[in-house]
């Protein structure tokens, strides 16, 4: 059985050459037949000069470089569609998933004979409170939405077989939110649970604004709720707008004399019923907006550069 690590990476030179002797050792350690593929999302430091070095010392070690940074989930894609195992493992660069767990993680596929295992988080080392608290937030947030039901406490460190990799290669999309979508394939599934370490090196790479837009990815791309809630919104505001009708007539047949003349009570119903209106709106722009991404069909993203890969790929 060959093994394939796909490993993205942006902005990792502090941390790339510790990455690289600690995947090694794990797969030396165990005599696995491997491949490390480390995928250069458009870095701009040294990382892609020290993956080359690796590379050219080491055959085992493949480098896929970005013409430009096309974000964390296109960088894995890349990896598993260019990956040549039988089974693939997804882990980022800056070993906070630990890669000694790797084994443990190979033991349990093949004990469960299943197609999938992926890594549950029981403790995140070294994450603010903020940080925890806005994942909880949305791994439940997005189950609550979404038409599927997702692992919580999860992220893309996870084990796929062959089966898997040839059913993902089918996707067409162009904005893939990677954790829903093996989930939505099906295949039987088997978590793993581990303790998520501190980073070793640098900083994340994943700024609030990055996490807001993989929600909305993971929202907007699993689900039609967000419509049906538009509509839901939509009747709740004609069901405002009659009664304030009704209080208003009832003012000014039974007590006329206390209705107050003015413009406070007419500035509130246009700016609620124009909230809504803007919000439904931004809904719809979400939806039609990924759907004009997808008619354009541009590319995931642009390789410039491939080292020990098969360049017909």
């Amino acid at each position: 059985m060959k093994l394939s690590i796909v490993i993205p990476c942006y902005n990792e030179e502090e941390v790339i050459a510790t990455s690289y002797k600690r995947f090694t050792a794990v797969m030396e350690a165990n005599s696995y037949d491997y491949e490390l593929l480390f995928v250069n999302d458009g870095s701009k430091d040294r990382t892609e000069e020290l993956l080359t070095g690796f590379a050219q010392d080491d055959h085992r070690v493949k480098l896929i470089s970005f013409s430009r940074n096309f974000g964390h989930q296109n960088a894995v894609s890349a990896g598993l569609h260019h990956c040549t195992g039988d089974v693939a493992v997804i882990i980022d660069a800056d070993l906070q998933d630990p890669p000694e767990v790797i084994p443990q993680m190979i033991e349990t596929y093949e004990r469960e004979q299943c197609n999938v295992v992926y890594a549950v988080r029981r403790k995140r080392k070294g994450e603010s409170f903020f940080k925890r608290m806005t994942a909880k937030l949305f791994y439940r947030g997005l189950n609550l939405l979404s038409d599927f039901s997702f692992p919580v406490d999860t992220g893309d460190f996870r084990l796929i077989d062959r089966y898997v990799l040839d059913a993902f290669r089918q996707f067409p999309e162009k904005h893939k939110y990677l954790r829903g979508l093996f989930c939505w394939m099906g295949f039987k599934q088997v978590p793993f649970y581990y303790d998520r370490d501190e980073r070793k090196a640098g900083e994340t790479k994943y700024t609030l604004t990055k996490m807001i837009r993989l929600a909305s990815v993971g929202l907007f791309g699993f689900s039609k709720k967000p419509l049906r809630l538009a509509i839901s919104l939509g009747c709740i505001s004609i069901l405002i707008a009659l009664a304030l009708v009704l209080w208003i007539l009832y003012l000014h047949i039974f007590v006329a004399e206390n209705v107050m003349p003015g413009w406070s009570s007419t500035v509130i119903i246009i700016l609620f019923l124009g909230g809504v209106q803007l919000f439904t709106i931004g809904i719809l722009g979400e939806y039609i907006g990924n759907i004009f991404d997808e008619t354009k069909n541009r590319p995931e993203y642009i390789i410039y550069k491939k080292i020990n890969l098969d360049e017909t790929k």
